[in-house]
């Protein structure tokens, strides 16, 4: 090991910067440089949970923004000090998919809230009794990466859906179809294209925070284009471009469920599929990111892994409570540390940005959904990158990861994905000559999500409504 430098100060001790090799300076650009690769999500959260409830119910966009903005920085200042790691956290994209496309079809905004607070209380007694870290390491890799790419091509099939790239035809066959009879025949759909391949040039080009300049390109071009030839584009911004942040959404929780409306069971498994999401997710990208920063030994632990464990768990409760989705560890922290971060501080002046951009959420208005879709696709294509890292030359691995991967975005179920690869992995695993290898919590998962997919027989046998 290299000789330690002596801590040039209080702050320097605190945070252990020269002892990681880093310097005051680094560690605030690395902190900027994390919040401009992720102040993309204060635009996409509100966009992503705008769909109407089960009584018809929508966020406000601009209460979601800053809802969105004021969890994210108190979180990532949170994690910062008491972990003293450069990982920065906001609402976690998948989650609040899964909420929007999933949960709230049944159940309403508040109590979808309430389900995230659960799934952060469980979370943070698993993290703290040790069973977090266990869990983890009981699930096979592949199927842990698997539920990262699927989800990537599930938020890209919503982005191409929701930019009209990809629409419905009504008929049995073919189901979809591109654009307006095959053709991209839209203004909408057009700018939806130019801000995805602008996106992509800026990613090829490695551009720090290349989706931030996309929607902020494709939202001046399409005001630009809108002032030409109009083509229905509501720019929303009323008022000023700075204002006090709407925080009418803190507290918006309810969880006195209506059993008459939705099951027992169904609330079970959107915990279970909340948990599951969160918890792998997190995990995973901590690990990754430690990895990429140096602080990972040759197992993947790193310093104060259990605190942040917590606190990640601290971050569902408090998205939950904020009615933002589920605050977590954020995979482009990796651009800090590839900036040089090393230390909490960087994650520290992450959240001091977000709590500065919450007084500007007015700005998130005026993103085009049709921009907001691009955003998706890009975000997709980076989750994908992960299937670069599973073998999948045996089909006992094969199988499950590409069920998991497809079933997501054709069912448009987060949930469905990882139980059709749970299921597979289980069955095929355990008839081909490796009922050995399966973990005995895999078996119980595997069950859980059986019950999950005949919960309509299930429930009818039982007469619950």
């Amino acid at each position: 090991p290299h000789t330690e430098p002596a801590p040039a100060n209080a702050l320097d001790r605190f945070f252990e910067i020269s002892r990681r090799g880093s310097t005051i300076g680094t560690e605030i650009r690395g902190g900027l440089v994390t919040f401009v690769t992720m102040a993309y999500i204060v635009i996409l959260n509100p966009l992503i949970l705008n769909t109407p409830d089960v009584d018809g119910n929508t966020l406000a966009g601009t209460a979601v923004a800053a809802s969105t903005a004021l969890t994210a920085g108190v979180m990532t200042i949170l994690f910062g000090l008491v972990t003293r790691l450069p990982f920065a956290f906001a609402a976690g994209l998948g989650i609040n998919a899964f909420l929007a496309f999933s949960v709230v079809g049944t159940v309403t905004w508040p109590e979808a809230m309430a389900l995230v607070m659960i799934n952060g209380v469980i979370i943070v007694l698993l993290a703290a009794t040790g069973l977090r870290k266990m869990i983890f390491d009981a699930v096979p890799v592949q199927l842990k990466l698997a539920i990262t790419v699927g989800i990537g091509l599930f938020i890209a099939f919503i982005g191409f859906v929701n930019a009209g790239f990809v629409t419905a035809t009504n008929n049995p066959s073919p189901p979809v179809d591109l654009g307006i009879g095959g053709s991209v025949a839209s203004l909408p759909t057009l700018l939806f294209v130019i801000t995805l391949l602008l996106g992509g040039v800026l990613m090829a080009l490695r551009v720090k925070g290349a989706i931030l300049i996309a929607l902020v390109g494709g939202t001046v071009l399409g005001a630009i284009v809108n002032a030409i030839w109009p083509f229905g584009l509501n720019f929303g911004l009323t008022g000023a471009i700075v204002g006090l942040p709407d925080l009418s959404l803190v507290g918006q929780v309810d969880f006195g469920f209506d059993l008459a409306k939705v099951s027992g069971v169904a609330l079970v498994m959107f915990v279970f599929t909340l948990l599951f999401s969160n918890f792998f997710d997190a995990m995973g990208t901590m690990t990754g990111l430690a990895k990429e920063a140096d602080l990972a030994d040759a197992k993947g632990d790193f310093p104060r892994i259990k605190s942040a464990l917590i606190v990640e768990g601290l971050g569902a409760i408090a998205g939950g409570g904020t009615s933002s989705s589920s605050a977590t560890v954020f995979v482009e922290s990796g651009a800090g540390i590839g900036e040089g971060a090393r230390t909490g501080l960087a994650t520290v002046v992450t959240g001091a940005m977000f709590l500065i951009a919450m007084f500007f959420t007015p700005l998130t208005s005026l993103v085009p959904g049709a921009v907001a879709a691009a955003a998706l696709v890009l975000v997709g294509a980076l989750m994908l990158s992960q299937i670069k890292n599973i073998d999948l030359s045996d089909f006992r691995v094969l199988l499950p990861v590409f069920l998991t991967a497809t079933v997501m975005p054709m069912t448009y179920s987060i949930a469905n994905g990882i139980g059709a690869g749970f299921v597979s992995w289980i069955v095929v695993n355990a008839f081909s000559g490796r009922a050995k290898t399966i973990h005995p919590l895999l078996w119980v998962v595997g069950v859980g999500f059986v019950v999950f997919f005949a919960r309509g027989p299930i429930e009818a046998l039982f007469g619950v409504a």
